[in-house]
């Protein structure tokens, strides 16, 4: 999959981007984009937005309500849309679209789309530009965080542009002596309260010479201009002369129409379009300037901003400002309109793992103000968030709110409520009573499933009737580390002593016999059958030989119950070295994630989903640094393109891409909640991390290359650096990590005690 060679270049000359060049130019909306059901290679829509904007705006190639929006095989469009889609297993909601037509009215979905192709199509973050040729018109837009500016370029024809509310409940009004739509859309998947809206307006630049609405059924109401139900639509329509652009400046808003309209205005206001894009880039380029690279390799670069883009979306703003300016949101877990922040569609079992601590790293002030909507969240519905879209919604596993609000406190952030966080941090790892449910359902993501069983026998068993019990059980006792950590960092030691003790609970499931992690009855016998390839059953979306690694807090304590340093290493490069075999009886067909990791030609090693991301840099903790470096620069030239096919499977709310970020500059955060991130084979020659506090850190390589991906000798601020990870503070207090890089691998780098990250075990051994 790797595309680029640069051999033709200079051996020892860099890409030196200069302070007039576009980073935004990098970035490839479309990459992850070339994805199905059974195929993920990103499961992306390019979403044209402002950094952690309320509102995303994407094409449409497939129908309503299909989570695979933009399929980039597919060449035809039905519209443009607001979207605030995080996955298309989630799905969306508060979805509406625009579409221009010409001639003939076409207004149903299936008959209005159109046909277009990528090489009349321009995707940038901060703007979409596509022609549709079916009705000789370029459509465009451009996006605020709340609003979006659209420009259609027409023929000269009778011309239309139609507002499709979507189904699930929508209302349309035309106001034609304001040239405006407004009206309302509530579809959802789910996770909404019973007075969900989303409200929005649309304000032309050009008189309505025709207004008609549809209602149910696609009903055509004719010289009308108001409809509600199921699923209405607004047209209007007018004549164009060629080359004629009619613009539209839409925005909207959770809380009312009058809020909309706030938020048009100023966001907007009477801006032009071109101002419009130009502010939208600005807003790109801020943010991915905080971050600049060099490198010989141009596919490296833009694979890199590309993947920048994709951290820098999720989680998205649910807030808005009143008109004094006050920051207040629509509560999805009440229906009520309350003061404070409020951020949404994140599945924290994929982003507590980089995600988070990219932001504890470079946004400090951003995750103070995400730790604030995490308060809100608990104080709004009595639970911590564990997957969110827009409210609570039950999809994956875990307690991982922990470890993220842990990481954001002992990182220094400004965490407010730090009490009230704790306090429920405690109630997510106490507390089985009254969660919340869905459609009659207990939502199972939010607390702890099985908790009881958890803390009286220290694991989830499996013969309980809870599945993927195993991974439970894991994920709850890193958890426990990490609420373990906040609580002794506020000298609460007897609580620190109580779940760094719960939080060895590990061991319970580790079977000395097969030297995997294995599901356990509640009598105490391991589950048997054991098929350590077997997929799901006691563990998600993975096998036993993924999830024996998931000891994020205690390396150290994992080697030893394998049988020390080479028996560990031993067990890691098995992974690697076999065959992708795999058992997919649990599922009854072959899911995504496996055939993923089966076509990727990396043994059992499945980079495509998130369980596994950080196993390779275990080799650090068992002095075989060299073997970390050898496979993480592998996986990044090999899993990652900035391509439609660009991913090695789902691109889940920026950690895929986290994962790129991080390592390409040269080091992973493997255990969030401690003051550590752990060395890999950096990717460029020179990188520098612009950060909040105004200092800068810079990772140099000098005589980096495709072939030097090996460690030979390091500095820190010029010092001897003989250590296999890096500190926060180190990064915080600026300066420069440096590194010798060869082709061959030097065994005796950071090969000594003092040179291992940390491990629980070796903490309480001191």
């Amino acid at each position: 999959m790797f595309s680029c060679n640069q051999e033709a270049e200079k051996e020892n000359t860099s890409n030196i981007i200069s302070e007039s060049e576009s980073l935004v130019d990098f970035v490839n909306p479309l990459m992850g984009t070339d994805s199905s059901f059974d195929l993920s290679n990103g499961n992306t829509y390019p979403a044209i937005a402002t950094p952690w904007g309320m509102n995303f705006w994407t094409p449409m190639t497939s129908k309503m309500g299909d989570g695979w929006t933009y399929k980039y095989d597919e060449n035809r469009i039905r519209g443009i849309k607001q979207t605030h889609q995080p996955s298309p297993w989630i799905n969306d909601y508060a979805a509406f679209s625009l579409m221009a037509v010409t001639g003939d009215l076409k207004y149903q979905e299936d008959e209005r789309q159109s046909w277009f192709s990528h090489k009349a199509e321009t995707v940038k973050p901060h703007h979409y530009s596509v022609y549709l040729a079916d009705y000789d018109v370029t459509a465009e837009v451009t996006p605020t965080e709340r609003a979006a500016h659209f420009k259609f370029t027409f023929p000269d024809n009778q011309s239309y542009i139609l507002l499709d509310a979507f189904f699930k409940g929508s209302m349309v009004k035309i106001i034609p002596e304001e040239r405006k739509i407004i009206g309302y859309c509530r579809n959802n998947k789910g996770g909404v309260p019973e007075n969900f809206h989303n409200y929005f307006v649309a304000e032309f630049d050009k008189d309505f010479e025709v207004t008609h609405t549809w209602g149910d059924n696609w009903k055509l109401s004719k010289n009308s201009k108001e409809n509600k139900g199921e699923h209405v639509g607004a047209i209007v329509g007018f004549k164009t002369k060629r080359g004629e652009a009619v613009h539209v400046k839409v925005a909207s808003s959770f809380i009312s129409l009058e809020q909309a309209e706030l938020n048009l205005n100023r966001e907007i206001g009477t801006d032009t379009f071109d101002a419009t894009r130009a502010k939208a880039k600005a807003s790109w380029e801020t943010e991915l300037n905080k971050i600049t690279v060099e490198d010989d390799n141009m596919d490296n670069i833009r694979t890199f901003y590309s993947c920048l883009y994709r951290v820098l979306l999720f989680p998205r703003k649910l807030h808005e400002l009143d008109k004094d300016n006050n920051v207040v949101h629509y509560s999805p877990y009440n229906g009520e309109v309350l003061p404070g922040y409020m951020f949404t569609d994140n599945g924290f079992w994929d982003t507590f793992r980089a995600v988070f601590p990219f932001f504890n790293m470079v946004y400090p002030e951003l995750n103070s103000q995400i730790m604030g909507g995490l308060a809100n969240t608990y104080k709004e519905s009595g639970w911590l968030p564990e997957w969110a879209s827009p409210g609570h919604r039950d999809c994956m596993i875990g307690s991982n709110s922990s470890p993220i609000i842990s990481d954001a406190f002992l990182k220094g952030v400004d965490v407010e409520n730090v009490d009230l966080l704790l306090e429920a941090m405690i109630k997510n790892a106490t507390t089985a009573e009254n969660r919340p449910l869905s459609n009659g359902n207990v939502i199972k993501s939010v607390g702890r499933e099985g908790i009881d069983y958890y803390n009286k026998l220290g694991y989830v068993p499996y013969d309980v009737g809870i599945n993927e019990n195993a991974a439970r059980t894991l994920e709850y006792a890193y958890a426990d580390f990490t609420i373990a950590q906040m609580a002794k960092k506020l000298g609460k030691e007897d609580l620190a002593n109580t779940f760094y003790k719960r939080s060895l609970n590990y061991k319970h499931l580790f079977d000395s016999e097969t030297g995997w992690m294995r599901g356990k009855n509640e009598d105490g016998s391991f589950q048997s059958p054991f098929n350590p390839l077997k997929w799901g059953d006691a563990f998600t979306e993975g096998n036993s030989l993924h999830y024996t690694w998931s000891v994020f807090h205690d390396v150290n304590g994992l080697i030893d119950v394998m049988g020390g340093k080479e028996a560990f290493v031993n067990q890691l490069d098995a992974v690697f070295n076999m065959p992708p075999d795999f058992d997919n009886s649990y599922y009854g067909f072959t899911i995504h994630e496996i055939r993923e990791m089966q076509i990727m030609n990396m043994g059992n090693y499945a980079h495509g989903n998130q369980p596994i991301q950080h196993m390779i840099y275990l080799y650090n903790y068992a002095n075989a640094s060299y073997k970390t470096q050898e496979k993480i620069r592998e996986v990044l030239t090999k899993l990652y393109t900035p391509t439609p096919d660009g991913y090695c499977g789902d691109e889940d709310n920026g950690q895929t891409s986290a994962w790129y970020v991080f390592s390409a500059l040269g080091f992973y955060p493997v255990t969030p909640a401690v003051n550590e991130y752990v060395i890999g084979s950096p990717l460029f020659k020179k990188a520098t991390i612009h950060l909040e506090n105004g200092k800068t850190f810079q990772i140099s390589a000098p005589n980096n290359s495709k072939e030097n991906v090996y460690i030979q000798s390091g500095t820190l601020n010029s010092k001897a650096y003989n250590k296999s990870f890096i500190t926060f503070d180190a990064i915080q207090n600026g300066g420069e990590l440096y590194f010798e890089m060869d082709s061959i691998p030097n065994k005796n780098w950071a090969n000594d005690a003092d040179s291992v990250p940390y491990s629980l075990s070796s903490n309480l051994k001191q």
